[in-house]
Formats: structure tokens, C-alpha cells, sequence
């Protein structure tokens, strides 16, 4: 299970935005027959100024921050027929982080970096401990979130009877230090499944199409997928992978100008919509 899989939900937001967390920019539509869902948690770089004002890093700082942890580039959606549904968080996840536990279940919160991040990178600390500003992110930023996805999944469910996420990340070459699994391989591409949710016929069409950028891997270094929380484990209609790039196969590390293999990752991205599309369940 990909930490964030377990959110609550809340009403619907079609058409709307609810708070500072999802905006009508975030949602983009796809063909209406399409059961594709790209869900892309961590390309933005937004941080409202209420939020930034209780960080405690200063702007070099917090640069260095955003230039680690930011999935720069890490999705280019294909637009006309077959174009897949797609959910892109312009907020950054120094906000909040709409894929992790908000709490002490987290794995990550031994570093300091649960859904709201207490620490960076490096342990440095980010922000005080503070529960009624943490309590008044999650409200802002990470329930309209995890609220977005659910109705979007729920709307290709009604629309085509089944549900594809794509979980769309990257991550740097070389291990940063608050990672708890640095030593483990770190393919091109890592492929991040779920027992329940990850179908072989989908695993199987994602190393097909990122075989051409290198080598894949499973859940190495980093696990799971995302899978909203009321088809978690329950409904096999709604089927989700990782697919998270490593950076240097397609920009230049940290968050430099793409290379050559930014236009390899998108056709590959391309393939494996395709391939779940055309997949019947």
C-alpha cells in the first residue's frame, strides 16, 4: 500500500475548488471513455504565505529543499483521442505531503516527515510542532486532495466500469539522507505495486513500456502504489502501479534542463496509457 491510500473522504468537488488545495488547474479531463487516472502528487511548487511563514528555513534554503524533493518534469500528458484523466498537485509537499500517514502509522514520521514534514532532508528541522496549524494543513490541503482522487476514480468507475491509476514520481540517483531504504537498488525505473490492486497483465505492460529507458525494478527503493480508500483491498475494478523515474534519465540532477530522455519517458508513459486502456478487464 503507498503511505496516503487510506484517506478520508469528503463531498464531492467536481467543478470546484475547495480550500487552497485543489483548484480547477489541478484536475485536467481526459477522453470520456478512458479509464485512465494519472495521479501526479508531487510536481508543485506552491506554498501559500500563510504556510511559508511557518517554515523555518530561509529561501536558499528551502530552494535546496524544493530542488530535492520536487518531481520536476516527471509527467508529460498526451492530449486528443485516448487522452487519460489527470490529477497534477501544483501545491508543493512541503505543504503537506498528500501521499503519506498523517500520523505516528507512517513510516516516515521516524524522520520527521509524515504527511506534514517536521524535518527535511537532511533532519534539519522545517517547522515547530505545532498541531492546530498541522490539523489546519490537512484540512486546506491534504483531505480536498485525497477527496479529488476518490471522485475521480468513482466517475471512471461509472463511466467505463473499471479504474487504472497511474502513480506518476521520480526520485535522484543517489540516495538522499532521510531515505530509510538508501541501500537498495535504484533501477531507472522503479515500479511500485499493491497485492490487491497491481493486476500482472499491468505490471507487465509497465516494463514493456519503460524497458527501452533501462533497467526496471520492483518496489526498489521505494513501495506501494496509491489506491483511494474506499476500493482499498475491497474492489479489484480499480487497478494502480508506481512508476517512478530516476531523475538523471531525463534531466540533469537536481533540477536542471531535461536531456534527450525526457521525450523517451513521456513516450513510454504513453505506451503503458495505451496498454491500459486497451486492456479489458
Amino acid at each position: 500500500m503507498r503511505p496516503g491510500s487510506h484517506l478520508r473522504q469528503a463531498g464531492p468537488i467536481a467543478q470546484r475548488a475547495i480550500h487552497d488545495g485543489v483548484d480547477r488547474a489541478a484536475r485536467l479531463a481526459g477522453a470520456a471513455d478512458s479509464p485512465v487516472l494519472l495521479h501526479v502528487p508531487h510536481p508543485g511548487r506552491r506554498i501559500s504565505a500563510w504556510v511559508r511563514e511557518r517554515l523555518l528555513l530561509d529561501d536558499a534554503e528551502l530552494a535546496a529543499e524544493l530542488a530535492a524533493l520536487t518531481d520536476h518534469r516527471a509527467v508529460r500528458r498526451r492530449e486528443g483521442d485516448g487522452a487519460p484523466w489527470a490529477l497534477i498537485n501544483p501545491v508543493s509537499r512541503f505543504v503537506v505531503d498528500v501521499e503519506r500517514l498523517p500520523d505516528e502509522r507512517e513510516e516516515m514520521a521516524a524522520v520527521g516527515m509524515a504527511a506534514v514534514y517536521t524535518h527535511g532532508t537532511r533532519g534539519q528541522r522545517l517547522r515547530a510542532d505545532d498541531p492546530e496549524h498541522a490539523e489546519a494543513l490537512l484540512g486546506s490541503f491534504y483531505r480536498p486532495w485525497a477527496a479529488a482522487v476518490q471522485e475521480l476514480v468513482e466517475d471512471r468507475l461509472r463511466a467505463t466500469g473499471r479504474a487504472v491509476l497511474l502513480d506518476v514520481h521520480s526520485y535522484p540517483s543517489r540516495p538522499l539522507p532521510y531515505e530509510r531504504h538508501a541501500d537498495d537498488p535504484r533501477p531507472a525505473v522503479c515500479l511500485g505495486v499493491d497485492p490487491v490492486h497491481t493486476p500482472s497483465w499491468l505490471l507487465a505492460a509497465a516494463r514493456r513500456a519503460f524497458g527501452r529507458l533501462g533497467p526496471t525494478g520492483v518496489d526498489t527503493p521505494f513501495r506501494g502504489t496509491y489506491v483511494p480508500l474506499a476500493q482499498l483491498g475491497r474492489d479489484r475494478r480499480v487497478a494502480s502501479i508506481m512508476v517512478e523515474l530516476r531523475r538523471d534519465s531525463y534531466l540533469c540532477e537536481p533540477d536542471g534542463p531535461p536531456t534527450a530522455g525526457l521525450d523517451a519517458a513521456a513516450a513510454a508513459l504513453a505506451r503503458l496509457v495505451d496498454a491500459a486502456t486497451g486492456q479489458r478487464a
